[in-house]
């Protein structure tokens, strides 16, 4: 989906072929049960949404700007399947259902925790974790090396073409770290 559906404001989103990169990673199905941690505007959720058809979505988010942009969002492509949970994880993970995929967009700083209770709630959860700072990839690399885990690393530098007059030229986006890991095939 293009980067401009979306209802956005000035909350962080995962662009479209980050997007599209990161939700062929988590390997969805239409029964999945999918943490969206850090939803922001959802997009990931959202999109998700198109696979995800029987199963559950829950869309985790602190912000109260992008929670208002996640209940915009789910209305405007009616997905219904997408619940909305305020609050910051692991905590506001208690009591959901054991997801069957996570994509962590935004862990503030709580990646070991998240990590815990994914793995205590499903051990063989489906994990894709997105990060951009170099320092977050190190961070993130020695907690799964701790637990024994050893993830595909993808990284991802797109640039797009902007019209300046009669040339294009290709403004590049953030380089962005896919980790991805778990599920059936490990």
């Amino acid at each position: 989906m293009r980067d401009e559906v979306f209802l956005r404001g000035d909350v962080p989103m995962t662009k479209s072929e980050v997007r599209a990169v990161s939700i062929s990673k988590l390997e969805l199905s239409e029964s999945s049960v999918l943490y969206d941690v850090g939803a922001g505007t959802g997009s990931v959720s959202i999109e998700s949404g198109q696979v995800i058809k029987s199963g559950r979505i829950f869309a985790i988010e602190k912000n109260p700007e992008a929670i208002r942009l996640l209940k915009a969002n789910r209305e405007k492509f009616q997905t219904e399947n997408m619940e909305i949970i305020e609050g910051t994880a692991p905590k506001a993970m208690e009591g959901l259902a054991a997801p069957t995929h996570a994509f962590l967009g935004g862990t503030s700083g709580n990646v070991d925790e998240i990590l815990d209770v994914l793995l205590e709630k499903n051990p063989s959860v489906r994990i894709v974790i997105n990060v951009i700072a170099v320092e977050s990839l190190c961070l993130a690399v020695e907690s799964l090396k701790r637990r024994g885990i050893e993830p595909e690393i993808v990284s991802v530098q797109v640039a797009k073409a902007r019209k300046a007059g009669a040339y294009h030229l290709m403004q590049g986006q953030n380089p962005v770290y896919i980790l991805s890991f778990g599920g059936n095939e490990n």
